[in-house]
């Protein structure tokens, strides 16, 4: 097997040639861009003729959320990718630098400024003043954002300390905690509520995070045999993880989007329109993980599945960026 394209496929006899697929990228990426466009101008363009009214700082506490979400797909990614590469026989010993402190950092501001606002009575604070540090500890979602800004300081340092793996831990505190959350005890069944949203963010978290750091490990190694081997043992494995996504996604949107209502309020609801747009995005992920996964099997260079690839890590981000409008915007109505 040859890791390497052929001299004749990259140039032509007047130089570089275009790259056989770089077209359907562009287009796969442009119809992921038209999905969510509505959405990523802002809460106003998705609330815009539904009556419904956005909460203070909405747009704000999307991006927090956004942040969020980053900060905990990167260091469980590196995480899994991590066991995967110990089942790769002949992998090289080195691996790409981490960015798992950084976005600890990242995801210490995101939690402390989520908190802030909890703080305040869900309300934008203008002044430290009328921060209420001490009323966190009264609240539910008070004690549930003081856990989530303490776990990604110890998650931090754990991705300094000589023993990274055990940041899995608080990482893991923080998907419970947005899981409690994201399901307040005043819902229906709000434990079955909060467990699919923990496997929804665990396993999107090891998706999108366990590609990003399979791409940077795969350039870091070159073309080598070891590389399409990890490429192969991961995209078995997200198979996994985009069907548990999708059963608990589809399922957690049935919950609060009872079936006869669905068609309505997908059209009619800022979150049924950003929930729309979200699955528009993983469609189009899905395609794009498809297309790597024939291009692994069937081309002679198993690395050209490298191309959509980096067009499906885009997309995921586009996506995380549409996850974080959605849990700002008001839940959809029980008719």
């Amino acid at each position: 097997m040859t890791l390497t394209r052929p001299p004749s496929e990259v140039t032509g006899a007047s130089g570089p040639s275009w790259r056989p697929g770089t077209g359907r990228a562009i287009a796969v990426l442009v119809l992921a861009i038209l999905a969510v466009a509505i959405p990523l101008l802002g809460p106003p363009a998705a609330l815009h003729g539904t009556g419904e009214a956005a909460a203070p700082g909405t747009g704000g506490v999307a991006l927090l959320r956004a942040v969020l979400f980053v900060a905990l797909c990167v260091p469980m990614g590196e995480l899994f990718v991590g066991r995967l590469v110990r089942s790769v026989p002949g992998a090289p010993p080195d691996a790409p630098r981490s960015w798992a402190p950084y976005t600890a950092a990242a995801g210490f501001l995101a939690t402390l400024g989520l908190a802030s606002v909890v703080a305040t009575g869900n309300l934008v604070p203008h002044s430290l003043s009328e921060i209420d540090v001490g009323g966190l500890y009264a609240s539910r979602d008070g004690k549930l954002a003081l856990l989530e800004v303490n776990a990604f300081v110890v998650a931090g340092l754990c991705a300094l300390s000589g023993r990274p793996a055990v940041q899995v831990w608080p990482l893991s505190a923080v998907v419970a905690a947005e899981a409690l959350r994201a399901h307040p005890v005043t819902e229906h069944s709000p434990l079955v509520g909060a467990g699919l949203t923990l496997v929804h963010l665990m396993c999107a978290a090891l998706w999108a995070g366990g590609l990003l750091r399979v791409l940077r490990t795969l350039r870091h190694w070159g073309p080598t045999e070891p590389g399409a081997a990890l490429l192969g043992l991961y995209a078995r494995v997200a198979a996994v993880l985009l069907a548990a996504i999708s059963a608990s996604g589809v399922w957690s949107s049935l919950r609060r989007m009872p079936p006869g209502t669905v068609l309505e309020q997908l059209t009619d609801t800022a979150y049924g329109r950003t929930l729309l747009a979200k699955v528009l995005l993983v469609a189009v992920v899905a395609a794009l993980a498809l297309w790597a996964r024939t291009r692994l099997r069937r081309s002679p260079d198993p690395l050209t599945a490298c191309t959509p690839a980096r067009a499906e890590v885009v997309a995921l981000g586009l996506v995380v960026v549409v996850s974080g409008l959605l849990t700002a915007l008001p839940l959809p109505i029980h008719w």
